[in-house]
């Protein structure tokens, strides 16, 4: 049988279950990679199930996100982190040293292996050759503790490409381009596969760029092959022997397909809010804007940084405009220093920042009220940037320096100059020496103390659902509810990440401020639920958005569909999900209404529908579930810790 890049990928690493779309399979996770805004959460839950080492080819943990050090919550965790990594044998890549996508790119990732990570973005390692998934935190955990990722088999949509980039159009432009066709729900269920001639005119950072709002599809995983620009890549970090050739074999089918001439494309933008609200900027010129940001993993290359530089270098931007750049590594901060590029966004009057995810996380750079912000992030999700009423667009490198010397939203075609022409420099390794520390020996790990600061707070016993409860419902929201609405990130936010009790006074303060006042008072009283529309919880695989709910008394959670990510993450913390079989019941709900819910424990694992009753109006709605056996399993329980602690006493 001839097999897809995807499929191979697949096979080699299955443990369980055959490849048939829809149907749950376990893989093996050769590499794992934790960032701080999750990984404090995932390094608790290891020390919880009592793991010694990573049984992983290479775990890592970054300290990307939270790098603002305004109190002592931040450098506390940071500390801690690094315990951790002593204590389970993971590599630690330092604050400062860069957003976690790009530096396991340069440092870890090899072709041929698979990737999980407790970050949405995982999937930009994709661009290597490999299987790259984000999960939510314990997913991460129990990956590094050496048990496989469970994952329904997705649909491998092959994309084919064609042509070559016009100037002034860039990586960006391409996945903005499937945004247009297929808006945040369009992956949802598949992993896009890139293949034909023109991928010969992608680079390696290019295809990350392509590769890590594959997310923003709502996809599983993008995959790119590994081949001749692969190896260059590798060859540039030194690392050439970690490169083997894997390809799709000649003739192999996928089951959705797409193509892609890059000639054809134009320069493209993403209006507020939603990665899917894509048309091209020629339709916004003249808009006008407070800010323009670069950097992120989204536009992590030392190109993106360097074509900005040449085009702003020797000019001014525009008077009362916020230039911010936000390096994604130490490696490609220092290449850019070196070849004069920071100083030609400096004199221009740019903002640097320290290398990290920054603002793309509302971790400062926010914009100013009533603004507009050109970011190429990859997402613009209401209040992510920081500033509640934000309104973000997202844009290549070349849009947003284009924009940065108008002071309005510029095509940059339009520019009196021509198309820079960037080479990429060589890597001075010395500048780099000790920025990711590597694992210590695993007889020094064991005997490591764990540094907890004040603020870290272990997470609170989960108690089983019952089999007969009424639950009110607090929330009634739409569509595409993401998981920076369900828990914002950003600088107020983030710090308490490690503290569940705190970090849960936050959940659906976008939606509805109300929200945690209520579910408090609900708590004791025996819970409550929430109702939604279609892809409810896309965005970041940030497992807090599950678990403070959850804490907060959230026991079921009844929608049209769920992204991947946060559906699992509810599973693991013992959240009932429940989809409508007549999505049009949602109209016969209201915040308020009573659900009654009997013989739970028997329905569920008995029939994939039934009947759920709303009390004070004789009514009774249809609703399902997609929950495999082992699902059912983590549910019942309460969650996967008392699974886990279940198996354990059980000798299981």
């Amino acid at each position: 049988m001839k097999l897809n890049l995807a499929q191979k990928l697949i096979k080699e690493h299955l443990v369980s279950g055959e490849m048939d779309p829809g149907t749950e399979i376990g893989l093996k996770i050769d590499q794992t990679l934790c960032q701080d805004a999750t990984g404090t959460m995932v390094m608790l839950e290891l020390e919880a199930m009592g793991v010694d080492q990573a049984k992983t080819e290479a775990s890592a943990q970054y300290v990307d996100h939270n790098l603002i050090q305004d109190d002592h919550r931040n450098p506390d965790d940071h500390l801690f982190l690094r315990s951790a990594a002593k204590r389970f044998g993971l590599y630690f890549s330092r604050p400062g040293n860069g957003v976690s996508h790009p530096v396991q790119m340069q440092k870890l990732a090899k072709p041929g292996k698979t990737l999980l990570g407790s970050d949405s973005h995982t999937c930009a390692n994709g661009c290597m050759g490999m299987l790259a998934m984000g999960a939510g935190g314990i997913d991460v955990a129990m990956a590094i503790a050496g048990e496989p990722f469970y994952v329904k088999m997705p649909q491998i949509w092959g994309v084919k490409v064609t042509g070559e980039l016009p100037d002034w159009v860039s990586a960006k432009d391409v996945i903005l381009e499937m945004l247009r066709r297929h808006d945040v729900k369009g992956g949802v269920g598949k992993i896009l596969e890139f293949y034909g001639p023109g991928l010969k005119n992608l680079t390696a950072m290019d295809r990350h760029v392509i590769a890590n709002m594959g997310a923003e599809l709502g996809a599983t995983a993008t995959v790119f092959p590994s081949d001749n620009e692969i190896k260059r890549f590798l060859k540039t970090q030194d690392r050439e022997e970690d490169w083997v050739e894997l390809t799709a074999d000649n003739g192999a089918e996928y089951d959705l397909h797409d193509e892609i001439d890059l000639s054809s494309l134009e320069p493209l933008i993403a209006k507020p809010s939603s990665p899917g609200n894509v048309v091209p900027v020629s339709e916004l010129a003249g808009e006008s804007i407070y800010q323009s940001y670069i950097g992120s993993s989204a536009n992590p290359g030392y190109r993106d940084f360097a074509i900005a530089a040449e085009i702003v270098k020797g000019k001014s931007i525009a008077q009362g405009l916020s230039f911010d750049i936000n390096p994604s590594s130490r490696q490609i901060l220092t290449q850019l220093v070196d070849n004069g590029h920071i100083a030609s966004l400096l004199s221009s009057g740019a903002r640097l920042h320290q290398a990290g995810c920054n603002g793309c996380i509302g971790m400062g750079q926010a914009p100013a009220s009533g603004r507009n912000s050109l970011r190429t992030t990859p997402r613009n999700f209401p209040g992510r940037s920081g500033t509640k009423e934000d309104s973000v667009f997202l844009c290549s490198p070349e849009t947003a320096a284009a924009s940065a010397l108008t002071g309005v939203i510029t095509d940059p075609r339009t520019l009196e100059m021509d198309y820079p022409d960037i080479k990429e420099p060589k890597v001075d390794f010395e500048k780099e020496e000790g920025m990711l520390e590597e694992p210590i020996p695993e007889s020094e790990g064991i005997n490591a103390e764990l540094d907890k600061g004040p603020n870290i707070k272990s997470i609170p016993k989960l108690a089983p659902i019952e089999n007969n409860f009424e639950v009110p419902i607090l929330l009634k929201m739409g569509d595409n509810i993401s998981t920076d609405e369900i828990l914002a990130g950003g600088s107020r936010v983030l710090p308490y990440r490690s503290n569940l009790q705190r970090i849960s006074t936050f959940t659906f303060e976008i939606v509805d401020d109300t929200y945690y006042e209520r579910a408090m008072k609900q708590k004791d009283d025996g819970g409550h639920a929430v109702v939604a529309g279609f892809n409810y919880g896309q965005g970041s695989s940030r497992e807090h958005a599950a678990l403070a709910p959850r804490h907060l008394g959230l026991k079921v959670v009844l929608v049209k569909d769920f992204a991947r990510i946060h559906l699992q993450n509810l599973i693991n913390f013992g959240v009932l999900p429940l989809t409508f079989v007549n999505e049009d019941d949602l109209d016969k709900l209201e915040s308020g209404d009573i659900l009654q819910f009997e013989n739970v424990r028997d329905n569920l694992p008995n029939s994939n529908e039934f009947e759920v009753g709303i009390k004070d109006k004789d009514e009774k709605i249809k609703v399902k579930h997609s929950l495999t056996d082992r699902h059912l399993d983590i549910i019942l329980a309460g969650g996967i810790i008392n699974w886990i602690k279940n198996k354990q006493e059980s000798g299981v």
